[in-house]
């Protein structure tokens, strides 16, 4: 099931305080990206993010869902309303997540 382009602008308003949040459509599915860095996505319709140490720390009881068949496990983010934990949650995961790889 792909995800509807609805709840990706939803969770894009939540994120714009945010500079530089920016996405890339695979598949029917929504590529988030923060700075540059891959935070996380939509997929089916679930903000779903990268299990970095600080991000289980702010959502220790955050379900651990497949994003698709065969990818690794991510944090399902319930708490899509509060517009200050989602800045601070991407905020905190930043420093903790790898650089873009360089592009050949």
């Amino acid at each position: 099931m792909a995800s509807n382009k609805e709840y990706l602008e939803f969770i894009l308003e939540q994120l714009s305080e945010l500079d530089d949040i920016s996405y890339r459509t695979m598949m029917g599915e929504y590529i988030i990206y923060y700075r540059g860095k891959i935070v996380g996505g939509i997929y089916d319709d679930r903000f779903l993010v990268k299990p970095t140490k600080s991000a289980v720390t702010m959502i220790p009881d955050a379900d651990m869902e497949l994003p698709y068949e065969g990818a690794k496990e991510m944090l399902l983010v319930d708490n899509v309303e509060d517009r200050k934990f989602l800045h601070d949650l991407l905020d905190a995961m930043y420093k903790e997540l790898p650089a873009p790889k360089k592009k050949k």
